[in-house]
């Protein structure tokens, strides 16, 4: 079979809506991550490779990043960039050769969310164990430790009760949620919900911006000469998870996704 080219490939792996979707198509794949995962995808698409066999080892990459940060200092902060981004790579190549070979299941898209869930919970709690200072030599602070991962509990809850809609509707015999139906009934969540849109604080749980923000944080920590920004890092970024869970359990009880 010969190898399609880019031209080729583009409008049927990237059909028209893939990289507008509101909740299906993050940042990064928009801004880049696309065009490189076309090139790899146009390499895959002659092979054997399945969809789901890509999606098993996007999972992995994403779990790797637990590993990854517990290297110590800015090397270990650029490991888990790398894992978290070749996560997202593959994120975008596993649909993208489904839609080549049209090899669509259940089973990939059941995948696809066990992979997001993982690699958003081993960001965090290696985050967590990076602040515990497990290298250090001295006493191990498990706070720290505790701390990454109640952030990575909530990021994993946040999921789930948008999963968790779905789950209900289908129970209940109505049909999946349209967009519209995640605006809030009252005006005034429905400003709240904007608000906190803009402000864009709920993205710094998910894995791809936690991992930058490590980074950040170990540059800041290298030049501080300790674990400062580390740990400031987690506390925050655990109460965001914890504010976030309840926030968005309220906004989907108050919207129109259950009705």
């Amino acid at each position: 079979m010969p190898r399609p080219s880019v031209a080729e490939l583009r409008p049927v792996v990237h059909p028209e809506g893939v990289k507008d979707r509101r909740s299906g198509e993050h940042w990064g794949g928009r801004l880049y991550m696309r065009e490189v995962s076309l090139r790899i995808t146009r390499l895959l698409v002659t092979t054997k490779v399945t969809p789901n066999q890509l999606t098993y080892v996007m999972t992995l990459a994403g779990v790797l990043a637990l590993p990854a940060l517990l290297v110590p200092g800015i090397w270990g902060a650029v490991l888990g960039v790398v894992a978290v981004q070749l996560y997202l790579l593959l994120d975008c190549v596993d649909g993208e050769v489904a839609r080549w070979k049209k090899q669509y299941s259940l089973s990939g898209v059941y995948l696809d969310r066990v992979g997001a869930y993982l690699c958003d919970a081993a960001v965090l709690v290696g985050l967590g164990l990076r602040a515990a200072d497990l290298w250090g030599g001295g006493r191990i602070d498990w706070l720290w430790a505790f701390l990454g991962t109640l952030a990575a509990l909530g990021a994993i809850l946040i999921k789930a009760e948008t999963d968790l809609v779905g789950v209900a509707r289908h129970q209940g015999g109505l049909p999946p949620v349209k967009e519209a139906a995640a605006e809030p009934r009252s005006s005034g969540m429905a400003l709240a919900r904007r608000a906190a849109a803009a402000l864009k604080f709920h993205r710094l749980i998910l894995g791809i911006e936690a991992s930058l923000l490590i980074l950040v944080l170990a540059v800041l920590d290298h030049v501080n000469g300790d674990l400062y920004f580390t740990r400031l890092g987690v506390a925050v970024l655990a109460g965001i998870a914890l504010l976030q869970t309840v926030l968005h359990l309220v906004s989907v009880l108050a919207s129109s996704r259950l009705r």
